[in-house]
């Protein structure tokens, strides 16, 4: 672990999309620095190993629904750290309207659901909001335009409301992660041509793993960074400069 033990004792964490892939990992780095930490998102299959540690909470979440957003967050007494990394990939059928829908309901309407309904909670611990944005964000995807136009909405809105929500006294920032071995990018790894050519254009030279994006989400949480909001902070082996 990169930070000091128990450094976010007391604090109180929401991570969606915590059921897996990097919001899993976010969730488990979160708790074991001592945060109370909530992982919410909808149920994996029953053959699928669960990831979390079992300090880790999980609640069901629908980011498509403002009535499932709601339920999740009513118990909340205290919320601190709110992480947002519910999102879907659809390579090739996004060019289908209602997948193009779908998408961005979930990647980029579902994030603002859950700001927005959290943002009360978050104004009085004087919290933070960490978004999860992508490579994708910058530049474009032939095979994906709902990912891309969501992830690049993403960090427009993740600018805005470190804007609207600065006032409450709400850091609001994102991560970019880049190619991350993870569930959503299986379908790339197992392809050898693709994965070369991700390798090749990588500095780093090798694919990323969940947990070295979190240590990246974590300090956007820290103290460390109480003078930061409205950073899209790329974690990516270097891959947007290459």
């Amino acid at each position: 672990m990169t930070f000091q033990d128990n450094l976010l004792q007391g604090k109180v964490a929401l991570v969606t999309g915590g059921l897996s892939g990097i919001g899993a990992a976010i969730a488990n780095a979160l708790s074991q620095l001592g945060a109370t930490v909530v992982a919410a998102g909808l149920p994996l299959p029953s053959d699928v190993p669960d990831p979390l540690d079992a300090g880790v909470e999980q609640r069901r979440l629908d980011v498509r629904s403002s009535a499932s957003v709601t339920e999740v967050l009513k118990p909340f007494e205290q919320l601190d750290i709110l992480v947002n990394c519910a999102g879907v990939i659809r390579r090739i059928e996004e060019h289908k309207i209602e997948v193009f829908q779908d998408v961005l309901d979930i990647n980029l309407n579902g994030t603002m659901r859950v700001c927005t309904e959290a943002r009360a909670l978050l104004a009085a611990s004087s919290g933070c909001i960490v978004n999860t944005a992508s490579m994708l964000s910058f530049f474009g995807g032939g095979l994906v335009p709902a990912y891309s136009a969501s992830k690049g909405a993403i960090a427009q809105l993740t600018k805005s409301l470190a804007i609207a929500y600065a006032a409450d006294g709400i850091r609001v920032n994102a991560i970019a992660p880049g190619w991350i071995a993870t569930p959503l990018t299986q379908a790339l790894q197992d392809n050898d041509g693709r994965s070369k050519e991700i390798l090749a254009r990588t500095p780093l030279g090798r694919w990323g793993k969940p947990e070295e994006v979190a240590q990246a989400a974590v300090f956007l949480c820290t103290p460390a960074a109480a003078f930061m909001t409205a950073a899209i902070m790329p974690v990516d082996g270097g891959y947007l400069v290459a």
